[in-house]
């Protein structure tokens, strides 16, 4: 299947009258989601040199190493007007890019996430020009999801919600969490996504840590567990959800503090629409945790971006006052977390629309009992 609609070349022209504007003679783009996006080219992270030279005016051209030639000339690059270039081991790729530049330079964008090799490498061969961060030319560009990227994230998150509505399949007591882990991340691939990123599998005290992934503990009967799935598709766009389980009846204050978190949840995504900053909604969800007097147990921002990567601009956190437009998809997910004794989180992917919101993931956020 072709997802040559979501790499369309005219954003290639509009990322270089960005560039210009920003006062920059060109981006440099490792492999990663920024070339990605511009290029549709998902190329392997390596030792030898990969990097878009994306001049603010004049011929774009992709520096790639010889190996990788048809593998670059596969991808829908080539439709979007990107010259190849490439270059046999052993052979210095770097003057490839001074070459592609065509003319003195005195400013460059580089890739966020560029190794530090290439980006010293770069300052060698170019030693009169400054060096920026591409992000500033592109995060606002990225910020807003076309049509078909919308698309590709409400498949994502169609197919995602397919994996938690089989988890009575999978988590069962005298289980470990690992073992559950396994079982979701083979079902994230059936479900159509090209890549399984993570699986989160935390029980009883395991889950009041946020990011504690999946150990050997076995699952027992009456324990809440928090789980929190996400892929790539092979569009490139990522899914991303949490939902709390338990078998058998959980413990009462977790009734308790899980209603509360129920309602902060949908209240954060009714509180998306457009002009309301990102701040905002992360206020809306953190004051209805900590007016039940949960607001410690509440560690973490209320959403991050979604599309490209797993966690991107915009993030819903006190001080971002960005607000909100149409095509911005994010994650709404608070959490409520009690040091040795359990956590929950509910998390949706969301994209804020002309009217307020859609959830793209629209399986039940109530407390499944199993």
């Amino acid at each position: 299947m072709g997802y040559e609609n979501l790499y369309p070349p005219e954003r290639l022209h509009a990322a270089q009258r960005a560039t210009a504007e920003a006062g920059l003679d060109a981006l440099l783009l490792p492999p990663g989601s920024d070339l990605r996006y511009l290029t549709g080219y998902h190329a392997h992270a390596l030792e030898r040199l990969t990097c878009l030279v994306l001049p603010a005016a004049g011929e774009p051209t992709l520096v790639v190493p010889t190996l990788e030639r048809p593998a670059a000339e596969a991808s829908p690059a080539p439709r979007t007007g990107v010259r190849i270039v490439d270059h046999p081991d052993g052979v210095d790729p770097y003057p490839l890019v001074v070459q592609a530049l065509d003319g003195p330079v005195r400013a460059v964008g580089l890739g966020d996430r560029m190794w530090a090799e290439q980006v010293l490498a770069l300052r060698a061969v170019l030693p009169q020009a400054t060096q920026r961060l591409a992000g500033e030319v592109l995060r606002s560009l990225r910020l807003r999801k076309s049509p078909a990227e919308v698309d590709a994230l409400r498949a994502a998150g169609a197919a995602i919600d397919a994996v938690h509505a089989r988890m009575a399949e999978w988590l069962r007591p005298g289980r470990t969490e690992a073992q559950v882990a396994e079982d979701i991340s083979a079902a994230i691939r059936e479900a159509g996504h090209a890549t399984a990123d993570f699986a989160i599998v935390a029980s009883g005290p395991n889950g009041a840590s946020p990011h504690h992934g999946t150990s050997d503990r076995v699952i027992g009967v009456g324990e809440p567990v928090v789980v929190d799935i996400g892929g790539t598709m092979p569009s490139g766009y990522c899914s991303d959800s949490t939902r709390c389980y338990v078998i058998g009846t959980p413990p009462p204050d977790y009734l308790d503090y899980y209603r509360v978190l129920h309602e902060a949840q949908r209240a954060a995504v009714g509180a998306v629409r457009p002009g309301v900053s990102a701040e905002a909604v992360d206020s809306v969800a953190r004051e209805i945790i900590a007016d039940a007097g949960y607001g410690a147990a509440f560690l973490h921002r209320t959403g991050h971006g979604i599309g490209l990567d797993g966690h991107e601009d915009p993030y819903l956190v006190a001080g971002n006052e960005l607000p909100l437009e149409p095509g911005m998809a994010f994650s709404i997910e608070p959490g409520i977390y009690l040091a040795g004794r359990h956590g929950a989180r509910i998390e949706d992917i969301v994209v804020c629309t002309p009217d307020g919101v859609e959830r793209l993931n629209t399986v039940d956020t109530e407390l499944v009992t199993l």
